[in-house]
């Protein structure tokens, strides 16, 4: 236990870079809005997409179907929806498109039904509109699938746009770019979660961003809406503060088809892109579109530890460091020695003695900007 304030506020320091790091923006995320590198290629899921599938702005023709976008809303995320919508619709009107369709999140489908529910409308282009788990419940239900995401900035986080280079902070802008840019294939992730250990049921999840095992899930976990509504960010670094100085965890993990490897560890993450907030990088050569997925292992001791891991990864160094371990494969498998939670694309998930993960490559069609 700390004894003096100058060693809170060095925790809550280093706790504060590690949070940033990890990706930890949920409150960022979630706060109501006021107001990838490599070549495309098809992948192993179905054709590729024309790369200039719709017309430019200004140049749709008279006789010409005019084409639908469908928009996964989050409620949650604004004050006033009705205004949004009529802001979408107008600017979707403008470029030639349809009136929109409008599809609300709840909180028992975060969006993946309603993804699947706009496919079966038959819509050419599918916009997530909140923050990162609502992009990843979208992307869950149009992977495999030849439809478009356009995603629309609805949180402060928008981790998969930041690393697409696309706009995160002008919805006008990331409406063009949606309904007048190309189509760009992109890796997605999926998770399985053994929450016993012993392969009974276990669950799958689509990512696209990243997943954690151990230190960083357990900050997402141990920050309560309840506290998070009181004291705002400063909820991470209570949760990241207290769980800072916790105990390293044995786990076993076998990297594509290599020998199985032991680690004494605080998280492991396994990543689809390395761009977070902040203009850090976790994972340096993680790229969206080369068929791989990259993972990092923390492994620091004590407060000095986590220091010397947070100068690492602001460093950008890939290798030579005994406390952080990269590597990149097609799939991995990691068993804990003790239950640990578990988080996708920052949403906690539970507690889990096993977890793996596989690339699904070329899984997800996403728009992008000319030249991207």
């Amino acid at each position: 236990m700390l004894h003096d304030h100058a060693g809170w506020l060095t925790i809550g320091a280093i706790a504060l870079v590690l949070i940033v790091a990890l990706g930890i923006a949920g409150w960022a995320a979630a706060r109501p809005r006021r107001g990838g590198d490599g070549s495309t290629r098809p992948g192993r899921w179905g054709r590729r997409p024309h790369r200039n599938e719709f017309r430019p702005e200004g140049t749709v023709a008279d006789d010409t179907p005019r084409r639908r976008a469908a928009v996964i809303v989050n409620p949650t995320k604004f004050d006033n929806l009705e205004s949004v919508q009529r802001r979408i619709t107008a600017r979707c009107r403008e470029l030639g498109w349809q009136e929109p369709l409008f599809i609300s999140t709840t909180e028992d489908d975060p969006g993946t039904g309603q993804a699947k529910e706009a496919l079966s409308q038959g819509v050419d282009l599918v916009c997530p509109l909140g923050g990162d788990g609502t992009v990843r419940s979208v992307a869950a239900g149009l992977v495999g699938t030849d439809t478009p995401m356009g995603l629309l900035p609805g949180g402060t986080g928008n981790l998969l746009a930041r690393n697409l280079d696309l706009p995160v902070d002008d919805l006008d802008d990331a409406l063009r770019v949606a309904l007048t840019g190309q189509n760009k294939r992109i890796d997605a992730g999926e998770l399985t979660l053994d929450a016993s250990g012993e392969h009974e049921r276990p669950q799958r999840h689509v990512f696209v961003v990243m997943a954690g095992l151990g230190f960083d899930a357990a900050i997402m976990a141990g920050a309560p809406e309840r506290l998070k509504a009181t004291v705002g960010p400063a909820a991470y670094v209570v949760s990241g503060a207290k769980n800072l100085r916790g105990p390293q965890f044995k786990v076993r993990i076998q990297v594509d088809e290599q020998e199985e490897f032991s680690r004494r560890t605080r998280t492991v993450v396994v990543g689809n892109c390395g761009r977070l907030l902040g203009g850090l990088v976790l994972m340096p050569e993680a790229v969206l579109d080369d068929g791989l997925l990259d993972t990092v292992i923390l492994s620091p001791q004590g407060v000095v530890g986590w220091a010397a891991v947070a100068a690492r990864i602001a460093s950008q160094r890939r290798k030579g460091h005994e406390r952080v371990d990269h590597h990149t494969s097609t799939q991995i498998q990691v068993r804990a020695d003790r239950a640990q939670e578990v988080q996708i694309d920052g949403d906690p998930i539970g507690k889990a003695m096993a977890i793996s993960a596989r690339v699904l490559p070329g899984a997800l069609v996403v728009r992008v900007g000319a030249g991207s």
